[in-house]
């Protein structure tokens, strides 16, 4: 097994931990809405792109179900987003809301980029860092969008 599979397995691995440490047993139903939103979003992205040949993942789970990779599109990204509307700060200014997103995109952008660089998960062939962080934010923006308006919350 090359190292590339056994760090797919690492970040399913760790992923889950997080969503078990980070989302309480009480806010499951909360988190799979933004979660399967986010799953939407990412799907029809990430099938875009690496049809369109933006991207390429040379090392994926499934060959040749898609072009595209599962673990990033259908597990990993929603997750994150479903941790992200948990503990949305809902109750703080503007700033500290902004903040939020751009710690999220940023910490998840700089983890791709290391991926990119030193392994064969991820191959930019017409991308950048700042496309992906750019269709990060865009995704966590309207899944919390989309979050708000489903659960008719109060976000002031």
């Amino acid at each position: 097994m090359s190292r590339d599979y056994i760090l797919i397995i690492i970040s399913w691995i760790a992923v889950i931990c997080l969503l078990i440490k980070f989302i309480p047993k009480d806010k499951i139903r909360y988190a799979y809405i933004a979660f399967t939103f986010k799953q939407l979003l990412t799907w029809v992205i990430g099938f875009s792109v690496a049809e369109l040949g933006l991207i390429e993942y040379p090392v994926r789970l499934f060959p040749n179900a898609a072009k595209t990779s599962f673990t990033f599109e259908y597990f990993l990204y929603p997750s994150l987003c479903a941790i992200f509307n948990i503990h949305f700060p809902v109750k703080k200014s503007f700033l500290s809301k902004s903040m939020y997103y751009i710690y999220y995109c940023t910490a998840m952008t700089v983890i791709e980029e290391f991926i990119v660089r030193y392994t064969n998960i991820i191959k930019y062939t017409h991308w950048a860092w700042y496309a992906t962080w750019i269709t990060l934010f865009l995704t966590f923006f309207m899944t919390r969008r989309f979050y708000v308006w489903y659960l008719k919350l109060d976000e002031n």
